[in-house]
């Protein structure tokens, strides 16, 4: 029988082997749905995104958009496009647009933060996924009324983030999440599964990072190789292990917004679905304006790439709906329920 409350207290060589194992799935997911539903409820949040930019400095080894790839056509969204596409995300009612890109320094601490004071005019919440930035910088959007930062770690295990990073280090990495949460971000990170070396023990240090970070979001999605990246001949992350990490997720951090990630979809057709039935309560459609779309190329097989540019919000509604759950009309801010002593222990047996 799954032990339930180790998870809790993430005890590192119990995560590992129910990680490792495999055979505790069943527990897991109906341990995860029946939290999700106790904590975050029957809603499930709709993100907006805007892929603003696929130019990015950084060399990171899995990643499409990495310098090195000259492969790939760039492109960079000018400010007034992207204040034009959140007026019509605004306009379908969506309340959270998520403006990511790579680490594209064309977008000065001044236009991200016009970018910021317009969008804010819409009535919406805006998260930031634009990878590492000066500490000031956040400071100044956090003031401007930028309400969360998404910022994977990608994986806690630092002689893996290394190799996978040149130029980096989990450190930094850590160091930047902690301040963002310390300037009132919701926060959030998450990690790949099945990067080439990583084990199962670093899985579970990526849950112990994300309790001790007490991330408000959990990104969790299957490493896909690229073959534009070094790591194009690698194995890829599996839908089982993706699924049993995020559900795993759900029970360390309870109260976290976990999406069921546009990753999971790519591998399989039903991905998100899964997840949504195994403790996520976030989908994230994508709504970056064609012909930008198909050249946000993180990783190969990527969906809804040439659909008309507003169908996958329809779509994500009804995939919502497919599974018995409710699209959500807020804004999303994390739901702070403190698990009290009794709810902490859950009788699996009975779930």
């Amino acid at each position: 029988m799954l032990d339930v409350k180790k998870i809790q207290n993430v005890d590192l060589d119990y995560l590992t082997h129910v990680i490792k194992s495999g055979k505790y799935d069943e527990e897991i997911f109906k341990t995860a749905d029946e939290i999700r539903r106790k904590y975050v409820g029957e809603e499930v949040h709709l993100r907006a995104i805007i892929e603003f930019s696929n130019i990015c400095t950084q060399h990171c080894l899995y990643c499409g958009l990495r310098a090195d790839n000259k492969n790939l056509q760039r492109y960079r969204m000018s400010p007034e496009e992207i204040i034009e596409r959140a007026r019509l995300i605004a306009k379908l009612g969506i309340k959270t647009i998520v403006l990511q890109s790579g680490e594209d320094p064309y977008y000065t601490t001044e236009i991200i933060s016009h970018l910021i004071t317009e969008i804010k005019k819409l009535d919406v919440a805006i998260t930031l996924s634009i990878g590492e930035r000066g500490f000031e910088e956040y400071r100044i959007w956090k003031e401007l009324g930028a309400d969360r930062y998404l910022m994977r770690h990608e994986t806690a295990a630092p002689e893996l983030y290394a190799k996978l990073h040149p130029n980096d280090s989990f450190e930094n990495r850590k160091a930047h999440l902690y301040e963002l949460k310390r300037l009132g971000y919701e926060t959030g990170a998450g990690f790949m599964v099945g990067l080439p070396g990583q084990t199962a023990y670093d899985l579970a240090l990526d849950l112990a990072f994300l309790k001790e970070l007490d991330a408000d979001m959990i990104g969790i999605g299957p490493f896909i190789p690229n073959p534009d990246t070094p790591l194009k001949d690698a194995k890829g992350g599996d839908l089982q292990t993706t699924l049993r990490m995020i559900a795993l997720a759900r029970i360390v951090v309870p109260t976290a917004n976990i999406p069921a990630t546009t990753a999971l979809g790519s591998i399989n057709p039903f991905g998100r679905q899964y997840g949504l039935k195994y403790g996520a309560n976030v989908i994230m459609p994508n709504l970056t304006p064609n012909p930008y779309r198909p050249n946000y190329s993180l990783y190969p097989g990527k969906i809804c790439l040439f659909e008309r540019d507003t169908a996958c919000v329809e779509c994500t509604k009804q995939m919502i709906r497919s599974v018995g759950l409710v699209v959500g009309e807020g804004y999303g801010y994390r739901k702070k329920t403190e698990m009290s002593e009794e709810k902490e222990v859950l009788n699996v047996e009975k779930a």
